[in-house]
């Protein structure tokens, strides 16, 4: 269990002595106890040999066959289940976030729940109906765990579009965005005056079936905006493929129409941006103008990206430009410049524009935390950051003993729906995950300061 103490905080934001810079070296830890961090040292390890993410699947059918789904779901419980996920059921996952919060974190609840592209195991409005009310269930779920808002209001939940719609949907009305002069009738605005009243949209590009599964998705995606709105849950979008992405564009701008007016309090819906991608910035620069020109509250999550190598596979196979950034470096230079842009924006538009810098880049969230306290932006503002649970907590720990507002992107659900969301993930995040060095050592080495304490204390 997490121990109880009380905050420390360091030096960091607005102050009359200046900038200080926050130090990552996990002196936070002393906050967890040394369970936590024993299998936090264990599991990143783990997750660090390619061969277990990239045979994870295949491994834990080997496990259950080899252990029995008893003792198999035991050992994974205690390890990476334990890890990365708050649990199955509500009380577990209220459990979670109330040790979060004594550290100064807040929820970021992801239900693990889509559709992987081109599957045809998952299909028909049933599934999508299921997973609507899964995403109701979770709205309701983000609103409940907090009784009352944290220092900035903010209540947020992740949102998948492909668990709404399938991805097959989302491919062709990519291909069609992609040629404007045949697109002009798949613009935001009648998409959104289609959410709202219920009426039929035909879109010629569109199958007869097409045309329903958009009407119905339109529908699950307005639903979901409508109770997160009543329960004053912010709704962030995963960003996907690019053959996904310019689809999940076009329906978030659709939902911002309808739904990130300043005046219903927006921005309700938030798009993501990934930073590994050529064209991100120019995309992000045009997309906040095209807000700030319609007077509509903009929510942008800034994130790396995670589909580095599938990207490029599917560009070699297509004969196609690779359209990430050459190289790490290059998407650090990316992510920069995004993050002095929606810096730059939210320091002129106050609360109406709102960003989460979804790092676990040590420099990325000190740059961000200089240009906060040099543009004047509050701590209690419209900026917050965002690292997934089990991961960082150097890094989360000592934003939230600063007084930032942090969250974990918290996975819940039972081991079976859970543990290949996981897989997935390791293995869209391998970069992530095989750069977590820095995080095992300072593990290693709090753990070794607690062992030689006691050491020394039992030889007196």
């Amino acid at each position: 269990m997490l121990r109880t103490c009380h905050v420390l905080y360091s030096q960091a934001g607005p102050s009359s002595g200046g900038w200080q810079p926050l130090s990552f070296d996990g002196g936070a830890f002393h906050l967890k106890g040394t369970g936590e961090l024993t299998r936090a040292l264990l599991v990143l390890r783990l997750c660090a040999w390619p061969p277990l993410v990239t045979h994870g699947l295949a491994l834990q059918a080997w496990s259950q066959r080899l252990l029995g789904s008893r003792l198999s779901g035991a050992l994974l419980r205690a390890s990476i289940y334990g890890q990365f996920v708050a649990g199955e059921t509500t009380e577990e996952v209220k459990g979670c976030v109330q040790q979060l919060q004594t550290l100064g974190l807040r929820p970021l609840l992801a239900v693990p729940t889509e559709e992987e592209p081109d599957s045809a195991v998952k299909t028909g409005e049933a599934w999508y109906e299921g997973n609507l009310s899964a995403m109701l269930r979770c709205v309701d779920l983000s609103r409940g765990l907090l009784e009352t808002p944290g220092p900035t209001g903010n209540i947020l939940m992740q949102l998948k579009i492909t668990a709404l719609a399938s991805t097959r949907l989302c491919k062709e009305l990519t291909s069609w965005l992609r040629r404007p002069w045949d697109s002009l009738e798949l613009s935001p605005e009648r998409l959104a005056e289609s959410m709202d009243s219920g009426r039929d949209l035909q879109v010629s590009c569109l199958s007869a079936e097409q045309n329903r599964h958009l009407q119905a998705s339109l529908s699950r995606l307005h639903q979901v905006v409508q109770r997160a709105r009543a329960q004053h849950v912010r709704l962030l979008v995963d960003a996907e493929y690019t053959s996904l992405n310019p689809a999940l564009s076009l329906l978030v701008a659709a939902l911002a129409v309808r739904w990130n007016s300043p005046r219903e309090g927006g921005p309700w819906v938030w798009n993501t941006y990934q930073a590994y991608l050529k064209d991100t910035y120019e995309r992000l620069r045009q997309d906040a103008e095209a807000a700030d020109r319609a007077g509509l509250a903009f929510g942008v999550k800034l994130v790396r990206g995670a589909y580095l190598d599938k990207e490029r596979e599917v560009a070699r196979l297509q004969g196609t430009e690779d359209p990430t950034q050459p190289d790490y470096e290059a998407t650090n230079q990316s992510y920069s410049r995004c993050l002095e842009l929606m810096l730059t924006h939210v320091s002129h538009r106050g609360p109406t524009c709102h960003l989460m810098v979804a790092s676990h880049n040590e420099e990325s969230v000190r740059q961000a935390t200089k240009r906060i306290w040099e543009l004047g932006i509050p701590l209690d503002g419209p900026i917050c950051f965002g690292q997934l649970l089990g991961m960082c907590d150097h890094v989360s720990l000592a934003l939230g003993q600063a007084g930032y507002a942090v969250y974990k992107s918290i996975p819940y659900g039972s081991l079976e729906e859970v543990i290949p969301y996981l897989i997935r993930r390791a293995q869209e995040n391998r970069s992530v995950l095989q750069g977590a060095r820095r995080e095992q050592e300072l593990l290693s080495q709090e753990l070794r300061r607690r062992l030689l304490g006691r050491g020394l204390r039992a030889s007196h």
